[in-house]
């Protein structure tokens, strides 16, 4: 029966489970650091922030990180947008370049240690705002536009029209599109290689994922990617592959809101990336914007709600220990400090605040975008 876990009910359940099936027990150094552990080896160390080991990468990675995703930037840089996606921006607008510099700034003074670009326009802007200080930050990279989901396109479309295209042409044209990534941003290397799959990636068949697992396990061989792993959303498909590709899919990006809940079964999603030791990063905690009244930047008349709210999404996700961390995309230095005071508190919602992030979540469901409502199949994991 599905049910939703508190934090000391879902510790007690992945501790059964974890006795059950071996699961590797995953390493937390707390904010402040009361257990006195070696933090030496955490890039970008702040004692105020909280950090946990990012599956085999070895990583400790911040609990809350940076997504790319910069929506809704135009309204604290003003005429950024050139059409009417968030992916319009003039990337080399001083005042664009200045807001991303400041942001990843406010990020590594709060001890944020991985960013997520998933796209060609945040590689490009992430690199530069890296520049100089790479070894403050994890970069995440992915040029989803010449990615799986363009190219399992085109493997469908011509196998379906009987003109299908020659072995190990996937991987060659994945390979093509990091050097060429690589070059355009001025990279040696990419920390993280998480290619985007179809949001349904049971679209691509298994002869498209080996293929691209090629492409990934070349990756680390070169040195062009230090790990390797998938972003996608569809939850029996990530099981299936994280078993099958061991080798290459050391990290995994899914969804994962407020509304998101565990449950108890040895054979879901969250048991297999503990027993598999995969990184794990939760993409679209606010439900792109869709949880909150305003836009949460300062003179917005619903900010100290907003932040409350956020702040609580925040607390609840990090209640799942087999979760790394979130990746909210953040617009100003303002939001990446609220996220990183929500470190801060504790983690438990008292029956308050529970009631408010129910009432938060409800208005997100009623208020999520037509092209957003896959976001409720992740209700349950």
């Amino acid at each position: 029966m599905v049910q939703e876990l508190d934090r000391r009910t879902f510790v007690k359940a992945a501790a059964a489970v974890g006795a059950t099936l071996g699961l590797r027990p995953t390493l937390t150094v707390q904010a402040g650091n009361p257990q006195n552990y070696d933090t030496s080896r955490i890039i970008n160390y702040n004692p105020d922030m909280e950090y946990r080991r990012c599956g085999r990468t070895g990583w400790m990675v911040s609990v809350v990180c940076l997504g790319g995703h910069w929506k809704r930037i135009n309204r604290v840089v003003p005429g950024v947008f050139q059409g009417d996606s968030w992916l319009s921006a003039k990337l080399d607008m001083p005042e664009f370049e200045k807001n991303r510099y400041d942001v990843v700034t406010r990020c590594i003074e709060r001890g944020i240690n991985y960013i997520d670009a998933c796209t060609r326009e945040e590689c490009i802007a992430y690199a530069k705002a890296l520049k100089g200080r790479r070894d403050k930050m994890y970069l995440g990279f992915s040029w989803y536009q010449e990615e799986m989901r363009s190219l399992g396109s085109r493997w469908a479309k011509a196998k379906a029209e009987g003109k299908p295209l020659p072995p190990g042409w996937i991987t060659k044209n994945l390979q093509q599109t990091l050097d060429k990534a690589l070059q355009i941003t001025g990279l040696e290397y990419v920390d993280l290689w998480r290619i985007t799959l179809h949001e349904g990636s049971s679209r691509h068949g298994d002869d498209e994922m080996y293929e691209m697992c090629e492409a990934l396990a070349w990756a680390k061989k070169t040195g062009k990617a230090r790990f390797t792993g998938v972003s996608s959303h569809d939850r029996p498909h990530i099981k299936i592959w994280i078993e099958k590709a061991k080798e290459v899919l050391d990290v995994i990006v899914t969804p994962y809101t407020a509304r998101t809940k565990v449950v108890q079964d040895e054979h879901g999603l969250w048991a297999a990336m503990q027993k598999l030791d995969v990184g794990w990063f939760g993409i679209k905690p606010y439900a792109s914007g869709s949880i909150f009244k305003g836009d949460g930047i300062p003179g917005d008349p619903h900010l100290q709600e907003d932040n409350r709210i956020a702040r609580l999404t925040l607390r609840y996700i990090l209640q799942n220990p087999a979760i790394t961390a979130p990746i909210p995309g953040m617009i100003c230095v303002e939001q990446v400090d609220n996220a990183a005071l929500a470190v801060k508190e504790r983690r438990e919602l008292d029956a308050a605040e529970k009631a408010e992030l129910q009432r938060a979540t409800d208005r997100m469901w009623a208020n999520l975008p037509y092209h957003y409502q896959w976001l409720k199949n992740w209700e349950y994991i």
